[in-house]
């Protein structure tokens, strides 16, 4: 699961060749009616905003952007992760903790070439790799971006860091561009995804898009020091009263993706937004709750955890 070839973005091949040029002009086509995350708004978002999930029109809302050292160990390295953090979301949840970003919408509207900057500035300073953070919703103008960045010289892997509500239509159109898939892997049940992130039918778009993600970059492989090149990382946040069915979603990789799968069971779950309305997410997670979802993970034949201990 290790390589030390020099690495450069699966995306250049399409740069190459033209397609990612055409791979632009399609997302584009799709912004007309949109169906580029699991809502499937049908907005015109050329033109609108109104009736649209994410909120977000043409251009993507960028909240900040810069080396990031406290995301998993394959990512950050040494350097750092190149994080992009976009405001707005395709998701709606209730105990998010970056909720004036999601919710609010904090940030400056951003064209394709000023994104394309951001992302030279984050190799420059020497960054593994381009960290996309919530990044379902702008999908196309994420292309266009890229682009634009790869005529400048972008190398960098690209890792789609998502909230794992993604649509067929979107992956397709990342098919040979992502490099690694970081899917939120949030229920096993789509009850619960419905009451507490207003998703229709979570699971089973989140389990065909994790699927898919799969298919396209396999494992997670990481260079001669530890840095990840390619392949899917799949976080797991384990929730108080065990609401997101830990169980299930991690039975779900071990026997439907890989035993191989490099899974981060987050434990750093507190009670924020609007938690405090439903009980018991209004209370931090113990102890307990999350050394069960390990102890589950480990008998499963998971072995590629990256977990956090709770403080």
């Amino acid at each position: 699961m290790t390589a030390s070839t020099e690495f450069e973005g699966r995306y250049h091949e399409l740069f190459r060749s033209g397609e990612l040029k055409d791979r632009v002009a399609e997302a584009r086509r799709h912004l007309q009616g949109c169906d580029l995350c699991a809502n499937r708004c049908r907005v015109n978002r050329l033109e609108t905003i109104a009736g649209a999930v994410c909120r977000t029109g043409e251009r993507a809302v960028v909240s900040s952007y810069g080396p990031h050292h406290g995301e998993e160990d394959p990512l950050r390295g040494r350097a750092g992760s190149g994080t992009i953090f976009f405001s707005w979301c395709n998701l709606r949840c209730v105990f998010c903790q970056n909720w004036e970003i999601s919710h609010k919408g904090t940030g400056r509207e951003s064209s394709p070439g000023e994104i394309a900057e951001m992302m030279i500035e984050l190799q420059d300073a020497g960054c593994h790799n381009i960290n996309l953070v919530s990044p379902s919703h702008v999908v196309a103008q994420l292309l266009e971006a890229l682009l634009v960045a790869s005529g400048k010289g972008l190398r960098l892997p690209l890792v789609y860091n998502t909230g794992g509500y993604d649509s067929a239509e979107s992956l397709a159109l990342l098919d040979g561009i992502v490099d690694i898939y970081m899917p939120d892997m949030k229920y096993a049940d789509s009850r619960m995804a419905r009451k507490y992130s207003a998703a229709q039918n979570y699971v089973e778009v989140n389990r065909a898009a994790v699927k898919e993600m799969h298919r396209q970059v396999g494992d997670l492989v990481l260079d001669s020091r530890g840095v990840a090149l390619r392949g899917l990382l799949v976080r797991h946040l384990v929730l108080p009263g065990d609401l997101a069915n830990s169980d299930a979603v991690l039975s779900f990789l071990a026997t439907e993706i890989s035993l191989d799968t490099y899974v981060n069971i987050m434990s750093q779950y507190y009670p924020c937004y609007r938690a405090d309305e439903h009980p018991p997410l209004d209370r931090r997670l113990r102890p307990d709750e999350y050394a069960a979802a390990i102890v589950i993970a480990r008998k499963l034949g998971l072995h590629r955890l990256d977990g956090m201990r709770l403080r």
